[in-house]
């Protein structure tokens, strides 16, 4: 699908950011703004499983829209409705979704002797057949969209995938991904270079169905100490940063900007700054003036990272979290290098009312002041 089958956009404020463009306010947008916290995404799904939604694309396609429709002219990007783990599905394993207990494997990969490790290692994955859904609902929302907001595509990363595809589900513990990599280095990492070559597939593939952005969740990143993050997560991300471009030329496609996002590796902010993206996600335990710091003159963007927490807070705590945001990322200074979110997903139970403020805090706190 070609842009030009698409409405012209009419708000390209996160594209013109996440290229490293001086803009007029920061852009903004949540992670997990399509979700439980709204009234209308209940309605919409019914009683219909989670993967079910993620399926069809004019259910995925109308969740996406939801926090649009709710916040027109508060957030600048809509991001498709799916999940990290329809690759390992693509890969050949069953994923479930639980009610109240979230993703569940009934058959993890227990160790390299598993057949069903040689399986995975030896299957070509028909990433276009398998994930055709998915570029069905980036397309349908597109096309909804009309030229509102930008669209994001994404992918877990490589890391992250294996966590869950070893564990069978979220932990505390990452017992099984610390076997891995401690006692069967070399075949995990010929795991995560398969999955790096099917994340990358899948992007270039989003972006040809008409995402005009995409990101790369590292959501487990921290639970690496610094040296396993050199070894079993950075270099498949910088693997997918540079192999991205190249797919999206062979297929005669535009590059889109890049967005990673290590949760948890603070220790990995200088590092994912060169890592080939043009923006870095930080979580809400980094400093944003410290952050701004380690980027220092490279041309990074960075996105975030309001405690999703706040949101449970008070009116004035949510200022307070945008003031520091506002200040820490030197916004009036430098009008450039920042895309506004949270520093993780909006979680359960959070008021739409409360998420409306923080938005309309970030527009009041970021105007233009009048003699500019």
């Amino acid at each position: 699908m070609a842009d030009q089958d698409f409405a012209p956009l009419q708000n390209d404020l996160l594209l013109r950011a996440a290229w490293g463009q001086t803009v007029e306010r920061p852009p903004i947008w949540v992670m997990r703004q399509a979700g439980r916290y709204l009234p209308e995404y209940h309605e919409a799904k019914g009683n219909r499983d989670f993967f079910e939604c993620c399926r069809d694309p004019e259910v995925a396609s109308t969740l996406t829209l939801q926090p649009i429709e709710r916040y027109a002219g508060l957030i600048d990007a809509a991001i498709i409705f799916s999940d990290i783990l329809v690759v390992p599905q693509a890969m050949g394993m069953i994923v479930e979704m639980v009610d109240k207990k979230g993703p569940h494997f009934p058959n993890p990969l227990r160790s390299p002797g598993d057949p069903q490790y040689a399986e995975i290692m030896q299957r070509q994955v028909d990433v276009a057949a398998e994930l055709d859904y998915v570029y069905k609902a980036i397309t349908l929302t597109r096309k909804k969209l009309n030229g509102r907001v930008p669209l994001f595509g994404f992918c877990g990363a490589p890391w992250t995938l294996l966590c869950y595809m070893v564990e069978g589900g979220g932990t505390k513990l990452f017992k099984e991904s610390k076997t891995w990599i401690y006692k069967y280095p070399e075949e995990t990492k010929a795991l995560l270079q398969k999955i790096s070559e099917v994340c990358v597939e899948y992007l270039a593939l989003q972006v040809k169905a008409g995402a005009q952005i995409i990101q790369v969740f590292d959501s487990w990143a921290g639970e690496l100490s610094p040296a396993s993050f050199k070894k079993f997560s950075q270099p498949y991300l910088e693997y997918i940063a540079r192999n991205l471009p190249r797919r999206l030329r062979e297929m005669g496609l535009e590059p889109v900007p890049m967005v990673v996002f290590p949760k948890g590796a603070w220790y990995a902010l200088d590092a994912a700054c060169n890592m080939g993206y043009n923006v870095v996600g930080l979580d809400w335990l980094h400093d944003p003036a410290e952050a701004v710091k380690t980027v220092g003159e490279r041309p990074i963007v960075i996105q975030g990272n309001a405690d999703p927490g706040v949101l449970y807070g008070s009116r004035a705590a949510i200022t307070e979290a945008v003031e520091n945001m506002v200040k820490g990322f030197d916004w009036k200074n430098r009008r450039r290098g920042w895309i506004v979110n949270l520093g993780h997903g909006v979680t359960p139970f959070v008021n739409p009312d409360d998420l409306r403020f923080f938005f309309e805090e970030i527009h009041r706190l970021t105007k233009l002041d009048e003699q500019q």
